[in-house]
């Protein structure tokens, strides 16, 4: 997925690290930050800008103002006036180090927003970069529910009326935590993870049949409800196919993939009779098990090998 469908504007990103408004142009408020990656233009500043990014947010930290500090006033002016006619979305300078009178004129002739932060550079970059990798992450919506299960957060799928939203509502009222019914926000945050959430709409709210739309914050309380959870495990309930081979031992562990993650994955048949929430109780603590790199299966199936091997020696 096109990351460039997503961004993050200025002023967001000002309200979120407490920036400082040193230069805004007038339409400040259209303007957006697509990449998540950010630049300290070092080697700009001297001439070279071979695979320079323009649509990366450029900070100016110790070094760069040590540098352009030794340069005469004309030859800073040179060095902004190009740096900023790639118009990138903002420049930022860190350790609340002064700004040049050079830079704020090349800002205004290229309307190019300039801010000021109280933290070091690194510190400052880290922070950054792992916001915008959060807020421009690939995404897609699927429908299911999203629940934290002793800390392992379970996406429950499976076609309309199978049972997902009344296997929630019992798991937290067995004290788990819901994170979203119906919609689930998935985003791709790293190679690895994938972090789930509810839109804002409907965040807290449950559908269930015969009773309606109850609002899970207001009757179970804060502590039932979760605004995001990392994705460790889908769950698929299905409707009991007596014809259809289930899975009884578990060696093999099956995957689903989801924005190229592969998660770990199991069918759970659903019939009268069966407690959904204690099975993805179970289910839960066993792949946190697995996890921590024991298998119960796996074990199970060693034992028996260990016990054949030792009877065909008698």
């Amino acid at each position: 997925m096109d990351m460039s469908t997503f961004y993050v504007s200025m002023k967001q990103l000002q309200k979120e690290f407490n920036l400082e408004g040193v230069y805004e142009p007038e339409d400040i408020e259209r303007r957006q930050v697509h990449c998540t990656d950010v630049n300290r233009p070092g080697l700009p500043i001297v001439g070279f800008f071979d695979y320079f990014e323009r649509e990366r947010l450029q900070i100016l930290g110790r070094v760069e103002y040590t540098y352009l500090e030794g340069k005469t006033a004309e030859e800073r002016i040179q060095i902004f006036d190009r740096l900023l006619s790639f118009k990138e979305p903002a420049v930022i300078v860190t350790r609340e180090l002064p700004v040049f009178p050079e830079l704020i004129e090349a800002a205004r002739k290229y309307e190019v927003p300039i801010y000021r932060t109280k933290n070091s550079t690194s510190r400052f970059m880290a922070a950054v970069i792992s916001y915008l990798s959060v807020e421009l992450a690939p995404r897609i919506t699927r429908h299911g529910v999203l629940v934290e299960v002793y800390g392992e957060g379970v996406l429950i799928l499976g076609e309309s009326g199978v049972g997902k939203s009344e296997t929630a509502v019992e798991l937290v009222k067995r004290g788990h935590r819901l994170v979203a019914d119906d919609a689930v926000e998935i985003k791709r945050v790293s190679d690895k993870s994938l972090v789930g959430s509810s839109p804002e709409i409907i965040r807290h709210f449950i559908e269930l049949r015969g009773i309606g739309i109850i609002d899970v914050r207001r009757i179970f309380g804060m502590g039932a409800v979760k605004p995001t959870e990392k994705i460790d495990m889908v769950i698929a309930l299905e409707a009991w196919n007596e014809k259809k081979h289930y899975d009884r031992l578990g060696l093999v562990t099956e995957y689903t993939d989801i924005l190229g993650i592969q998660i770990p994955s199991l069918t759970i048949p659903v019939r009268p009779g069966r407690n959904l929430a204690v099975v993805v109780e179970v289910a839960a603590m066993n792949n946190r098990q697995k996890k921590m790199g024991f298998n119960p299966a796996q074990e199970l199936n060693d034992r028996l090998m260990e016990k054949m091997s030792a009877e065909e020696q008698l």
